[in-house]
């Protein structure tokens, strides 16, 4: 069938805002999709407004409209249908065609309000296209705009980065101007300050002059700093003559304000009291110190200035100037005082005294020196060198005074005197308590007593080798044991209580030789006193000994025994609580193997120049030092052992000596009867038994035990009483008896072993031994 193509729908037109919305819409409907309670109200909403009610006024005429439509349209519809019914219809085509023409007016009639609506959508898509370009267009002005807006931008930036470039470079400018300025100023100051220091007006009191030198020092250390300045060592060099010059001009003013005050120090001394020597010490004090610390006050701000630039060398050597012309001020005026008052201790003192007076007035001296010296210098005043120029003449006073007395100073006790004075009272208290003022004096009070520990050693050596050593004893020194019986006499006398005097019953030299070692002990240094004891102890230990040779010849020799003995214990004894070692290394050259080395070079059997072998010139030609160690302690042990022990066998021998020969006999001739053959036992006299021997009859062993045991009771009380005689204490005298003792049970137990071995019952009966328990019962019974 057919279309007409004037009533076909026409196309409708492509429009950029048809796609654009739709896009939209599809974009939103992807983005923001509905929930189902939306969708709902959506509906409700639709079904709402689909049937919207015309506005109340217009209802009327849209009513009667409506009816007017109706009846016109029911007309139209009255007259089509008529028409087409008077029209006739004679076949299919005609029916075809007019059904076709009627199909088309309908649709025409049913598609005209929808072309309408699409006619109107054309014209609203082809509005929105052209608001769109607009809008493009508005777009593309936008863009260009902002294009130039950031060349502006662009263009602004870069002005402001070369606006910031100028004002750095401008502030850097500024800066290298001020720092060209800071640096040139050190330089300028050069005509300154060179105007100022030649100015007629310029000298130290002058308020400008500190502050123009600390300027000067400034500009110095700053050229000094930077070498690398054009010029910088010229003007190094005015500026350090012009330091010269200010330093100059404050020498000068020390010295004339020193010497000023010195002066006028002078003056007051000699308008108070006419000399030095009527002056007091109090007002000697006041007049020397207060006076000159008042006349010199002016010297103080200069000196601190100098003080506080003690680092630089210029100064050092500046300050080291100025405490040497004050101490030559000072010494100029207090000299003459101190030398007088050391020369006034020495006229009316002994050597202690005058020891302990001249150092406490040397202390009293410098500490107020000291308290001067540290008003004008307070930095300088902790260096002792400082004031050596001024303390060490001061007690070089003392030691030219004490030095003299010293050498001809022959008393020991003095000596010692002197080191415990200047050891514990100057240099152990007073100098601890006020180190920092007195420790000047020290070097000085060392020295001294170094002098008088090498006058103290001389003389110790001495007297160990007059008094000591080549002792010469008289007849009373060898009086023993009636030296010793005549002191127990006295000691008998007197009261219980008394201490009677042990030392006159010693040997001299050894009263001398602990008497003399107990002074030297807190006198000398450690290494010192250890080698004159050893050598004291030595020359004492043999002179003991050669005193007992001498007793045991004029008395007996069990006193000369006993004699050695007690002396040799008390020497031990004494020395015991001296904390040092009596050891001494000697050293010695031995040139002994040099004649033969010659001889072999004479010979030609060894070469001097042959320095590849053992007996080169520098091993030929050169000694052998030899070291010997000799301890007195354990020599003393050593010969007080011996002595004990010839003691103890001289005991024995003179107690039991018969039953010693018995045992011996008996055993000669048992070794003979085991040596020999069979037949010379028979032919042999010695082959009898024991018992029927002449020697060792029953007779003959009853004698000789009566013999012991009349020793015993007799002998033996007597060397007991010497014993106790010599030795005063109990428990020496125990020690001493044990070995006899035990050598005396011995014996009677081995003439006991023969007794039972060889003798019958009645055979032992008459010999009549008495039981060992008895034995050592009577023994104990005698100490």
């Amino acid at each position: 069938m057919a279309t007409n193509p004037a009533t076909a729908p026409s196309k409708l037109p492509k429009s950029g805002a048809i796609s654009k919305g739709y896009n939209f819409a599809s974009t939103w409907e992807q983005n923001a999709p509905l929930t189902e309670q939306q969708q709902r109200a959506i509906q409700m909403l639709s079904h709402a407004v689909a049937e919207r009610p015309f506005p109340a006024n217009l209802a009327q005429e849209r009513t009667s409209g409506q009816d007017k439509g109706l009846s016109v349209s029911t007309k139209d519809d009255n007259f089509r249908d008529s028409e087409a019914i008077d029209e006739i219809l004679v076949n299919s085509n005609q029916f075809y065609k007019w059904f076709t023409d009627l199909e088309s007016a309908l649709r025409s009639e049913t598609e005209e309000k929808y072309q309408h609506y699409v006619d109107t959508l054309v014209d609203r898509i082809q509005t929105c296209d052209d608001i769109l370009r607009q809008v493009d267009e508005t777009l593309d002005l936008l863009n260009e705009l902002q294009l130039q807006h950031q060349a502006v931008e662009t263009k602004t930036k870069t002005l402001h980065d070369a606006c910031n470039r100028l004002v750095m470079e401008k502030q850097r400018l500024i800066e290298f101007a001020e720092a060209l300025r800071s640096k040139l100023e050190y330089f300028d100051e050069l005509e300154n300050i060179t105007s100022n220091f030649y100015s007629p007006n310029m000298n130290v009191g002058n308020a400008n002059f500190l502050p123009l030198l600390k300027r000067l020092d400034e500009c110095i250390l700053y050229v000094e700093n930077n070498p690398q300045y054009a010029e910088s060592s010229v003007y190094l060099l005015k500026f350090r003559q012009l330091q010269s010059r200010a330093l100059g001009m404050i020498r000068s003013h020390v010295v004339s304000v020193l010497k000023s005050a010195s002066s006028q120090v002078q003056a007051a001394i000699w308008s108070s009291g006419g000399n030095k020597e009527s002056l007091s010490e109090g007002v000697e004090a006041s007049i020397i110190y207060v006076r000159f610390k008042a006349a010199a006050s002016e010297l103080k701000p200069i000196l601190e200035e100098i003080e506080s630039k003690a680092s630089r060398k210029e100064y050092v050597h500046l300050l080291a100037v100025c405490h040497k012309l004050y101490c030559e001020q000072r010494l100029s005026l207090i000299k003459g005082t101190v030398h007088q008052r050391i020369s006034e201790f020495a006229k009316k003192e002994g050597l202690p005294s005058l020891t302990r007076s001249g150092c406490a007035y040397l202390m009293q001296v410098c500490q107020l020196e000291h308290q001067l010296f540290h008003h004008f210098f307070p930095s300088s005043s902790e260096d002792v060198s400082s004031l050596a120029p001024l303390i060490d003449p001061l007690s070089t006073y003392l030691y030219d005074t004490l030095r003299p007395k010293l050498i001809h100073e022959a008393n020991a006790d003095f000596l010692c005197e002197m080191v415990d004075i200047l050891k514990v009272e100057v240099l152990g208290e007073q100098l601890s308590r006020k180190s920092e003022s007195l420790a000047g004096l020290r070097p000085s009070l060392e020295r001294i007593l170094a002098d008088i520990h090498e006058r103290l050693t001389f003389r110790a050596r001495t007297y160990i080798r007059d008094e000591i050593a080549n002792y010469i004893p008289i007849n009373e020194d060898f009086n023993y044991p009636a030296k010793l019986e005549h002191s127990a006499d006295v000691v008998s006398e007197t009261a219980t209580n008394a201490n009677p005097d042990v030392f006159k019953t010693w040997y001299p030299p050894l009263e001398k030789t602990i008497s003399f070692l107990s002074k030297l002990y807190r006198s000398l240094e450690p290494a010192v006193f250890t080698g004159l004891a050893q050598e004291a102890v030595e020359v004492c230990s043999v002179s003991i000994q050669k005193a007992s040779k001498l007793i045991a010849k004029r008395s007996t020799p069990m006193d000369g025994q006993l004699f050695l003995i007690k002396h040799l214990l008390i020497l031990r004894e004494q020395i015991a609580p001296f904390d040092i070692e009596f050891s001494v290394t000697h050293k010695e050259l031995d040139f002994s193997h040099l004649l033969e080395n010659l001889r072999r070079i004479l010979r030609g059997q060894t070469s001097l120049f042959d320095w590849s072998g053992s007996t080169s010139l520098a091993r030929t030609l050169t000694p052998r030092v030899l070291e010997s160690q000799v301890d007195a302690k354990k020599e003393l042990e050593k010969s007080l052992k011996a002595t004990c022990e010839e003691f103890i066998m001289a005991v024995t021998k003179q107690v039991v000596d018969p039953m010693l020969s018995f045992v011996t006999k008996v055993t000669a001739v048992k070794v003979a009867l085991s040596s020999g053959t069979q037949n010379q036992k028979r032919d042999s006299v010695m082959a009898k038994p024991l018992k029927e021997q002449a020697f060792a009859t029953p007779e003959a062993v009853a004698e000789l035990v009566q013999k012991v045991h009349s020793a015993i009771q007799r002998e033996l009380p007597v060397v007991i009483a010497k014993m106790k005689l010599y030795l005063q204490n109990s428990s020496t005298r125990t020690i001493l008896f044990k070995p006899i003792k035990t050598n005396i049970v011995e014996a009677h137990i081995q003439i006991q072993s023969l007794l039972k071995a060889e003798y019958s019952p009645e055979e032992k009966r008459t010999i009549n031994m008495v039981p060992i328990e008895e034995l050592e019962s009577q023994l104990d019974n005698l100490l």
